[in-house]
């Protein structure tokens, strides 16, 4: 197994696991190959809950970016949803599993197709 399956299985068992559902691995693949080389970076790979700079980061280049939705306050909101749900306090949370869980929260998991 190559280093980006390795991660793709951690990323599978953290839906798994914080979000207790089955990951639809296609759209794991995908995500996780969109984000390129920097899910191999220890700070890139992960997304700080606490930073707001940070959060407005995911809404800008992911949501309104990549996924094409519209500014508005709600995508700070559900972005925060999904960081609860993953833990805040986990300093492990990985960005192909947050962009994974927008992605189907938004229901765009077309953009991957």
């Amino acid at each position: 197994m190559n280093k980006r399956d390795v991660l793709i299985q951690k990323y599978a068992a953290d839906i798994q696991d914080k979000f207790d559902e089955k990951p639809n691995m296609d759209l794991l693949t995908k995500v996780t190959v969109g984000l390129g080389p920097s899910i191999y970076n220890l700070d890139s790979s992960r997304v700080s809950g606490s930073s707001e700079k940070e959060l407005e980061t995911v809404k800008a280049n992911f949501l309104i970016g990549k996924l094409g939705l519209s500014d508005n306050p709600e995508l700070l909101d559900t972005i925060n949803v999904i960081i609860d749900k993953y833990g805040r306090s986990d300093k492990n949370k990985y960005r192909a599993v947050i962009y994974y869980m927008l992605a189907k929260h938004y229901g765009k998991e077309s953009v991957y197709n």
